[in-house]
């Protein structure tokens, strides 16, 4: 699986320290241009899966919520399930690992975080495990790449497993999921929901399928927000759970959650690997100049090779 993580409104004249990892005993803390932008966690006891939290745009306004959510000030629902940016699954052979029953498990990092002038990165290798019984392996690798349209995060992901097969299952709690700041939700903030196809907000935009879809508004005098782009060669379109309370998921595996047609089952046999791609834009414009989602899908696409 591929994400990208793209955050645009980077000032070419500003002081640039390139992309730095830091690596601590759970998280990896990622800067760029001497900002923060996002620290990746890999082990958390309430939270078993890793995800990115503290996500920023590149002004340096929180563009995912709080994590923990702030008392008083954020709302406090699914508090251990939509930390940030993560990569989940209610059924995955059979376990749901979107809501912590599973877990997975960092068993190391087969490339330790590195950082330079205009790219850094890593890879991880996590064990899906239910109980004491194993899933499947994921291999994934991450890069954090300077670009002309800002910052690009690569999340490459394969899934496989050398004991037996395994499957994907059908709920609207699976993929690539993203909870924004409370400032940038539908309700309750300054935000918007937007598809490839113009449609706007939960109503229009839950369970469409298409090619991406954004979620941003407005925050101390800047247009801030992100986009989920699935890669087009992915084994199937994405549907989109939107909801206007500040969360969206890019889900290529809930036709029958979504249409209420045929039930989706994807099966993986051993020995084979399956991958996903995905990609996230992260943007931060002048209020009055919000950032052009079909040019950024575009770059994404030239990015990845795409056809």
């Amino acid at each position: 699986m591929v994400v990208w993580l793209v955050a645009a409104g980077v000032d070419a004249g500003e002081p640039s320290d390139g992309v730095v990892c830091k690596t601590g005993k759970d998280r990896v803390e990622i800067l760029v241009q001497g900002r923060p932008f996002a620290v990746y966690v890999f082990s958390d006891k309430k939270i078993k899966r890793p995800y990115f939290t503290a996500v920023k745009a590149p002004g340096g306004q929180q563009v995912t919520r709080h994590h923990p959510p702030r008392p008083g000030v954020d709302s406090t629902d699914h508090d251990t399930m939509h930390p940030g940016i993560h990569l989940a699954f209610g059924d995955l052979g059979g376990s749901d690992f979107w809501r912590n029953r599973g877990q997975v498990v960092h068993d190391g990092f087969v490339k330790s975080p590195s950082s330079g002038p205009r790219e850094g990165g890593f890879t991880v290798r996590n064990t899906y495990r239910s109980g004491t019984r194993v899933i499947c392996q994921e291999v994934c690798r991450h890069r954090v790449m300077l670009r002309p349209h800002g910052i690009l995060l690569t999340y490459e992901s394969q899934f496989s497993s050398s004991a037996s097969g395994f499957f994907f299952g059908d709920q609207e709690e699976m993929g690539l999921g993203v909870r924004v700041d409370r400032e940038l939700r539908v309700k309750g903030g300054r935000g918007a929901i937007i598809n490839s196809e113009g449609r706007k907000n939960e109503k229009n935009v839950w369970g469409r399928p298409a090619l991406w879809c954004g979620y941003s508004g407005i925050k101390k005098g800047r247009h801030i927000g992100l986009a989920l782009m699935p890669d087009p060669a992915n084994f199937r379109k994405s549907w989109f759970h939107a909801r206007d309370y500040g969360f969206l998921v890019a889900n290529p595996f809930g036709r029958r959650a979504f249409t209420r047609g045929k039930p989706s089952r994807v099966d993986v046999a051993r020995g084979k690997v399956f991958r996903l791609n995905f990609g996230v834009l992260v943007h931060g414009t002048p209020a009055g100049e919000p950032v052009d989602l079909e040019k950024a899908y575009a770059d994404f696409l030239s990015v990845i090779g795409a056809r």
